[in-house]
């Protein structure tokens, strides 16, 4: 079918890893949200052959969207073809490939295309989608890059992932409740000193807030959550503390008899550049992820805490 005003543009990079290892790494959409800033969650929905659908939450130009794309797998040539199925205005439609060649057994070249089309192919929505989809295809190709090239390198344990559970005797509805409500965190609970929430878009909320650490001091952090009514939230850490480059985590909600398990699950990458700035000039890899997971399971133990006692208060 022929789209009308359909613009098409193409961005490409060079990699120091194999093709085939870079390919694997874009086909695998669930690591998403820890390889390209822009994605904060993505899942797939249907499995059909080399044919599948997912789903994509991401930021654009700052504001948060969602999608449904149909992409085409095909490992022998590694490329892999996408079209989004649902579309966000002002984006009429929006298609492309990602293509990896390689140049030697340990070098690459990534070359993503797109085409799209803006709703009445208005000329300022254009505008807007060539922006976002410039800005976006550039740190993508660039997070890319830097994270496989991390991975095939002596860095990584710069990554690491870990998770809380509480065991709650409450309403599933009333813990997802405390968790969704991050708006009044900061009458709930003790270590924030701010909160902002936005939800223009039921269940996809952008949270801002400080907050307090051990020695008294606050620092801001921002987060796009998109929330699953009863059962999940997922977030990504838009503005983040100095020591850590990524942050993503969602709280998981299980029911089991009469209580209800709660997680709070993390995934991190530490920012060695900052290590010895924020705690001392002897600190190294090995006392970040320490500082790290102290104060992330610090703070969502507490949050699960209050949310286990706002649950039960409810069921008694």
């Amino acid at each position: 079918m022929t789209q009308i005003g359909l613009k098409k543009v193409e961005h490409e990079i060079m990699i120091s890893a194999s093709a085939d290892a870079v390919y694997q790494l874009i086909a695998d959409v669930e690591n998403w949200p820890r390889i390209f800033p822009p994605t904060v969650h993505a899942e797939r929905v249907e499995l059909s052959g080399n044919s599948e659908r997912i789903r994509i939450w991401a930021t654009a130009n700052g504001a948060a969207k969602n999608w449904t794309s149909r992409r085409v797998l095909d490992p022998a040539l590694r490329r892999i073809e996408f079209r989004q199925e649902v579309t966000t205005a002002p984006v009429a439609a929006m298609g492309g490939t990602w293509i990896v060649e390689t140049i030697d057994a340990e070098q690459c070249k990534v070359r993503l295309l797109h085409d799209y089309r803006a709703v009445d192919d208005d000329p300022e929505s254009l505008k807007w989608i060539d922006e976002a989809v410039d800005r976006n295809s550039r740190s993508e190709l660039a997070a890319l890059k830097a994270n496989v090239e991390r991975i095939v390198g002596p860095n990584e344990d710069l990554l690491m992932s870990f998770e809380d559970t509480v065991r709650i005797q409450g309403e599933l509805k009333d813990v997802y409740e405390f968790l969704n409500e991050a708006g009044l965190w900061k009458e709930r609970l003790a270590h924030v000193a701010r909160v902002e929430l936005t939800e223009d878009e039921p269940g996809l909320q952008v949270l801002e807030m400080d907050t307090r650490t051990k020695d008294g001091s606050t620092h801001t952090t921002k987060s796009v959550r998109v929330c699953f009514p009863n059962n999940k939230i997922v977030y990504k850490q838009t503005t983040l503390p100095a020591l850590m480059t990524v942050h993503t985590g969602y709280w998981l909600l299980e029911e089991a008899g009469d209580s209800v398990y709660a997680t709070s699950q993390h995934t991190v990458v530490i920012n060695t550049e900052n290590i010895k700035a924020v705690l001392g000039p002897d600190a190294g890899l090995a006392q970040a992820r320490d500082f790290v997971k102290k104060a992330l399971s610090g703070n969502s133990g507490d949050t699960l805490g209050y949310a286990k006692d706002h649950a039960e208060a409810r069921r008694s």
